[in-house]
């Protein structure tokens, strides 16, 4: 199905043949393992994620399924389906780092993956150079001996700083490195990093791709066949599998995603805008408004620019505060990618494992405020807004 659109790609999915029909839905298997007839046949699924159906923890058809229709949308040679984001994110990064070994980051990333980064320097003698996301001479000058992974975020949380993926991940193959991005904020519907030269994307599929809030899940795709198998084989060795009931609900979602996105797209450059012009708000991180430093990187390389922002407003955290616990459409809760419009202070949640320091870095203020836009009508959105703000 190469040749069709992902608004297509997203309602076919990938479906198990039965004996000469088959579902239109995806079934669930909700099985912890299977039998066989054929010694050789259960041997051979023991040892390659593409082998007969053996264990949940190594395969299963759900999960493959949900394999398949994520690869499929990123332009992957296969993918690992886990069970959350950083699920994804560690079963890449424990697999391809080594103690001793460096890693290049960009400095706006997700706190949880910062704090990862720090245990491994901690606990194993990696070593991290951090470099904006957008300068790819930066990525070139950081690199040592000693580098052996480059990471990215297509659209940075939370202040939405977005990554000059072909320039880095150009600069990363030049010196023979792997790339690796979380697509989350973007979702194949507005970025497919692999496009771009990167070696991995990785989701947390409980956001944008499963869409309903109600599912824990994450999944790593990989470009090439060869890195695809190495890191399955971690995944299976660290019980990061995904479970089969999860990945059916997140196959249900993805078929609505991009849907989902353009609404989510459209509410949030509405919100945006008008929190850009309002008296109570010192500034609005957006990259698809002008005043965004990403904003002309992002025009390029995005067909539009997420539902997720973030804001400062004039009176710092008190006034943060004050606004958050005034919303009443919106939620004050975490994640992301919902039906729902979700907000929260990153400095004290998701971003709470980072120093003084880190927060600045990332460009996180006491006051900043996330806002994970949902599809509500954006009028109502707006009156909530415009009501907690005063």
């Amino acid at each position: 199905m190469t040749e069709l659109r992902p608004e297509t790609r997203t309602v076919h999915l990938p479906q198990p043949p039965l004996n000469g029909s088959r579902p239109i839905a995806v079934p669930l298997y909700q099985t912890s393992g299977f039998a066989f007839d054929d010694p050789a046949v259960f041997a051979d699924g023991m040892n390659r994620p593409d082998g007969a159906f053996v264990y949940g923890r190594l395969s299963n058809p759900t999960v493959r399924a949900l394999e398949e229709a994520v690869a499929g949308l990123e332009g992957g040679a296969g993918a690992v389906a886990t069970g959350s984001g950083m699920g994804a994110i560690n079963s890449v990064l424990l697999c391809l780092l080594q103690p001793g070994d460096h890693l290049i980051a960009q400095k706006a990333i997700y706190g949880g993956t910062a704090a990862m980064i720090n245990d491994l320097v901690a606990r194993f003698g990696i070593e991290v150079t951090y470099v904006p996301e957008d300068d790819p001479e930066a990525l070139r000058a950081a690199v040592r001996p000693s580098t052996k992974l480059v990471y990215l975020e297509t659209i940075a949380n939370p202040v939405t700083q977005v990554a000059d993926l072909p320039g880095m991940c150009a600069a990363a193959r030049e010196a023979g490195l792997v790339s690796v991005v979380d697509n989350t904020f973007a979702s194949p519907v507005l970025c497919r990093p692999i496009e771009h030269g990167a070696d991995v994307v990785v989701h947390s599929t409980t956001k944008y791709l499963s869409g309903h809030a109600d599912v824990l899940g994450g999944i790593a795709v990989f470009a090439g066949d060869e890195l695809y198998r190495k890191v399955w084989k971690y995944a299976t060795y660290l019980g990061a599998t995904a479970d089969p009931f999860a990945a059916w609900l997140t196959l249900r979602g993805i078929q609505t995603l991009p849907l989902r996105m353009e609404r989510h797209c459209a509410n949030a450059r509405e919100l945006a805008t008008r929190l850009d012009a309002h008296p109570a708000v010192s500034a609005v991180h957006w990259p698809g408004l002008p005043s965004h430093p990403s904003y002309a990187l992002a025009g390029k390389l995005l067909p539009d620019f997420g539902g997720v922002f973030s804001f400062d407003l004039v009176g710092g955290r008190a006034a943060g505060e004050r606004f958050m616990s005034s919303v009443r459409v919106a939620l004050l809760a975490p994640s992301l990618g919902g039906v729902e419009t979700l907000i929260l202070h990153p400095a004290t949640t998701s971003h709470k494992s980072l120093t003084a320091e880190e927060l600045a870095r990332h460009g996180i203020g006491e006051g900043t405020v996330r806002v994970a836009v949902g599809i509500e009508h954006v009028e109502d959105l707006w009156a909530d807004f415009a009501q907690a703000l005063s």
